[in-house]
């Protein structure tokens, strides 16, 4: 019986940061808790041999695969049918899942099978004479709200880029084979192919992201943005107003939401900084804000604010980034 169970799903055969970042959560519950740390590792391409070796030299002694050509990108009822197997022949006393995507589908769902409490979009994991702590955030990221969970099981689902990745500790591990049955024809849902916008790629992972708001005036101002993502080496998001208005693609919106980004450098732009986009960047390590307006939230929340029209403010600042890198 396995104390702490991560759902890893790695349905192109590599460990995503996301993951990482359940194993960090689960080792600090560990810590506290007990029982031990598991993951299941649910593949649907690629060999999952270097995910198993991440896993174990991430602190994961027990490694409960499967493999089935099924659990491709989204397959959310495949991965449901292969995550309830493992967690029946793991029993643990908590599962972890990804609150992505599919994983938002796939937490009520596996809860529900499993008889187990549910709580979901955590942001932070702890625990307390016995019992875990959660938070989430609350009236659309304006408030923070703690949750005590005594009952087990349990499924927790955590925001990506919530908690930090697990650091390396490498501990000699095993692999525990779960044999599931899953008939592609018969699944509810299928994915047949999957699409994705070049310029969000790398978004949630990206060390620099620079965003845009409303404040740029339209979808010309994101073309001023992208040279200055070019110059900073960055991913290009937005706030969610843009991305209403069909100036960007939806997926590059971040915030309560959209996406949650951690990046070593945010460069926000244009954008006022309202409590839903703040819920979603809020854990960047350094925050740069331009605003023409001086008493625009954004600046609550800055490291460093520049005051003036952005159609100047970020030439000027492009030209700099590229004296600097000499070209």
């Amino acid at each position: 019986m396995a104390g702490v169970l991560v759902i890893a799903a790695a349905p192109e055969g590599a460990l995503s940061r996301s993951s990482l970042e359940l194993v960090g959560g689960a080792r600090v519950l560990d810590a506290a808790l007990g029982g031990g740390v598991a993951a299941g590792l649910l593949g649907g391409a690629g060999a999952p041999g270097a995910a198993v070796e991440t896993l174990h030299r991430h602190g994961v002694p027990v490694v409960y695969r499967v493999h089935h050509p099924a659990l491709g990108v989204g397959q959310s009822d495949a991965l449901l049918t292969a995550a309830l197997a493992v967690c029946e022949q793991a029993q643990p006393a908590l599962v972890l899942v990804a609150g992505d995507t599919v994983g938002r589908e796939v937490a009520p769902r596996l809860a529900y099978r499993l008889g187990a409490g549910l709580l979901t979009d955590c942001v932070a994991l702890g625990a307390d004479g016995g019992a875990v702590v959660a938070k989430r955030q609350a009236y659309g990221g304006r408030a923070v709200a703690t949750h005590v969970v005594r009952r087990r099981p349990a499924v927790l689902s955590v925001k990506p880029r919530s908690l930090d990745a697990a650091e390396p500790a490498p501990i000699a591990g095993r692999v525990v084979d779960v044999a599931v049955t899953i008939e592609s024809a018969a699944l509810p849902t299928r994915v047949k192919q999957v699409q994705a916008e070049k310029a969000e790629l790398g978004l949630e992972d990206a060390q620099i992201v620079v965003g845009g708001g409303r404040g740029l005036g339209g979808p010309g101002g994101f073309t001023l943005l992208q040279d200055l993502a070019v110059a900073l080496g960055a991913a290009i998001g937005s706030s969610r107003p843009p991305a209403d208005a069909g100036w960007v693609p939806i997926s590059w919106q971040i915030g309560q939401t959209g996406k949650t980004i951690r990046p070593a450098l945010y460069v926000a732009v244009g954008i006022s900084g309202a409590t839903q986009h703040v819920a979603g960047m809020a854990g960047s390590r350094t925050i740069v804000a331009i605003n023409r307006d001086p008493e625009a939230p954004i600046f609550g929340v800055a490291h460093l604010g520049i005051v003036g029209d952005y159609r100047e403010v970020v030439p000027a600042l492009i030209a700099k980034v590229r004296e600097l890198k000499g070209r």
